[in-house]
């Protein structure tokens, strides 16, 4: 039997990022998990996010136990392994490093629609807090690791052709296409983390990918600071993003 197959899908929050959860998810080759280190993170910076408590209590908060069940058996016994991992949670020991035979994959977003929709579910104080520095480090990291660019797509790509620009990031993973990726059931999930009842309330009244993207949200104030603050990166990463 072959080995399985450890997606690492890296993106910061608000990224629909839940949403590519789902779609792999519908996969019956593929197993998912849900941010994994999300209790470490809290646990060890704590950041007053909502259900923390809940959250911390619920989930394994060691980070190098967390990396090695991201290396263990897959959950299921399924050949693939798809793991929503958040760089803004990796400020403990452990990083992207830790994972080399994971397939690394990177999903990005406007800075200005990441703002705009994380700021109506949680205090927005700092670039940082949205992870787009960390996350074109990791990119950068994993490239000059293996030798090769790892595949990047934007979010709004995807919204407006999923199958097409879905298919070319399964070729570029290695992985077949599968067309159940643009559905999904109504309502949560089991692999869901139990903060879902806070921040998932869109993604679980849908069944498959959203509308193409409109124009860019107009920000304000600290808000449109924060979005310009994490430009440089977005671009950066952009520029290689996965096109159809």
């Amino acid at each position: 039997m072959s080995e399985a197959i450890r997606i690492a899908m890296w993106s910061g929050p608000r990224n629909i990022s839940t949403a590519m959860m789902r779609s792999f998810g519908a996969r019956q080759d593929c197993a998912v998990s849900d941010e994994p280190f999300y209790g470490a993170f809290l646990k060890a910076s704590g950041e007053a996010h909502p259900m923390a408590a809940e959250t911390i209590a619920d989930m394994d908060c060691d980070w190098h136990s967390v990396t090695k069940t991201q290396s263990g058996p897959v959950p299921g016994g399924k050949p693939v392994w798809y793991q929503k991992h958040m760089p803004h949670h990796m400020t403990g020991p452990v990083s992207i490093s830790d994972f080399p035979d994971h397939r690394h994959a990177f999903l990005i977003r406007a800075p200005e629609r990441v703002v705009a929709s994380y700021r109506a579910k949680n205090e927005l104080r700092e670039p940082e807090m949205l992870g787009f520095a960390r996350l074109r480090s990791y990119f950068e990291a994993e490239r000059e690791r293996s030798g090769r660019t790892p595949p990047v797509v934007d979010s709004d790509d995807i919204l407006r052709d999923p199958a097409g620009v879905l298919s070319k990031l399964c070729e570029a993973l290695g992985i077949r296409w599968d067309p159940a990726m643009l559905a999904w059931e109504k309502g949560p999930h089991p692999e869901d983390g139990i903060w879902g009842v806070h921040w998932y309330d869109k993604v679980n009244a849908s069944t498959g990918f959203g509308d193409p993207p409109g124009p860019l949200p107009e920000l304000d104030g600290v808000y449109r600071d924060v979005a310009e603050a994490c430009r440089s990166d977005y671009e950066a990463l952009k520029a290689h993003a996965i096109r159809n």
